[in-house]
């Protein structure tokens, strides 16, 4: 466990939530491993009351995490949406061309880089997972198989690969030593260049209660006042801020070297509307901590009282946050037939922890069981959209966050 903040490194961790001991999210098991003991690590939520970072405190080596991981970008119709949407943008305000270079971390499969080469404009990913990158170098997207950092950051900027823009899509709040992270930042980007990073704002995620969000790899919550001596510390500037929908309230961040680019007003507005909510005061995180344990009560009891009338459960999507949500809630043993997935990858595995058969998503109309509960809540829409031929032969979906209800 640690006891120092990983960000300022001051000894002033407050527990926040504990969820017990979790397996790893996206460890799905083949049907060899169901013989084997699984292996589960506390999974214990802190904030500093230094820098008011949200953090956890028991550490799972990155290696064991990212080096086969089954989370593919591409299978969400509304995230390869919202990543054509940014690279457009992007492209048209930064004035990018043939000349240029973009560089994201954690590429993935290649789903928002495939947009800049679309352009003409070169790229390169950098993505841990080999699995992963394999598919993306397939397409013709050049990626580097490595975690990024600061001594990555050296030898590209040495070799010349410095970028005009750096990406970051949901990466920053996995890597677990953040100073390193942010100083390869500084490192890589050009003096005129940008660096944008989205990740889940850690303000959204204690008012909508979103604890399923909570898992090894997913270090860090982040609100602007914690990042802000973050980047200062760095040398760098936070100069805009967006928030977003997408994952249930999610924050564009822009940031670059002093004086690159104009600190747009928004920036210490967002800043002023955090300290109005309670950022700093350590009550802000006690009342969320609350709301979590009603939730799992509120949950557990629906789940109960169908299975008592004797109707069919199953779930929707195999994703992290689900099996954060069933690994704390903890349903009893056969309240959940199984899980569909549009993942061609997850399909033939099984959940960790519970262990549940993962499905194709065809076998919800095929068995049309009375309830789906949603664990991939933060797509909501675009699922309900899919399933329309479910939800009109008498399917319902529970959906657990931020309260549970049933549409």
């Amino acid at each position: 466990m640690n006891n120092g903040c990983a960000s300022c490194g001051r000894p002033s961790l407050a527990p926040v939530l504990d969820l017990g001991r979790q397996p790893l999210a996206n460890n799905l098991l083949r049907q060899e491993d169901l013989e084997k003991t699984e292996p589960k690590f506390p999974l214990r939520l802190s904030v500093c009351q230094e820098c008011w970072l949200l953090q956890i405190t028991d550490l799972v080596p990155p290696v064991d995490l990212f080096s086969d991981y089954l989370y593919f970008s591409s299978f969400s119709d509304k995230m390869l949406a919202h990543a054509a949407e940014a690279a457009s943008s992007y492209i048209e305000e930064s004035g990018l061309g043939v000349d240029s270079l973009v560089v994201e971390v954690a590429s993935n499969d290649g789903y928002l880089l495939k947009n800049f080469v679309q352009a003409d404009v070169p790229v390169l990913g950098i993505e841990p997972a080999a699995n992963i990158a394999r598919v993306a170098i397939d397409a013709g997207i050049p990626t580097l198989t490595e975690f990024f950092g600061l001594e990555l950051a050296e030898r590209l900027a040495e070799e010349g690969k410095q970028p005009d823009l750096i990406l970051g899509n949901n990466v920053f709040a996995h890597a677990p030593d953040t100073n390193d992270f942010v100083a390869g930042l500084k490192r890589l980007l050009k003096p005129e260049g940008r660096l944008i990073l989205e990740f889940p704002y850690g303000v959204d995620f204690i008012e909508k209660s979103e604890f399923d969000t909570i898992y090894h790899e997913h270090v860090f919550y982040f609100t602007l006042t914690a990042l802000k001596p973050l980047f200062e510390r760095h040398q760098l500037e936070i100069q805009r801020v967006q928030k977003l929908d997408i994952h249930g309230g999610s924050l564009r961040l822009f940031a670059g070297h002093p004086g690159a680019h104009e600190v747009e007003e928004l920036v210490s507005m967002l800043l002023g509307q955090e300290s109005d909510r309670g950022v700093s005061d350590l009550s802000f995180y006690q009342a969320f901590a609350e709301r979590v344990d009603r939730i799992r009560d509120n949950l557990n009891a629906l789940l109960n009282q169908l299975k008592c009338e004797g109707r069919s459960i199953v779930a929707y999507g195999a994703s992290a946050k689900g099996s954060t949500l069933l690994n704390y809630v903890a349903p009893a043993e056969g309240t959940i037939d199984f899980i569909v997935d549009r993942s061609t990858y997850k399909q033939g595995r099984y959940s960790p922890g519970l262990h549940l058969p993962i499905v194709s998503a065809e076998r919800l109309s095929e068995k049309q069981p009375d309830y789906a509960l949603l664990l991939t809540w933060n797509f909501a829409d675009e699922i309900l959209a899919q399933q329309e031929a479910y939800r009109k032969a008498g399917g319902q979906f529970i959906v657990p966050i931020p309260d549970v209800r049933v549409l």
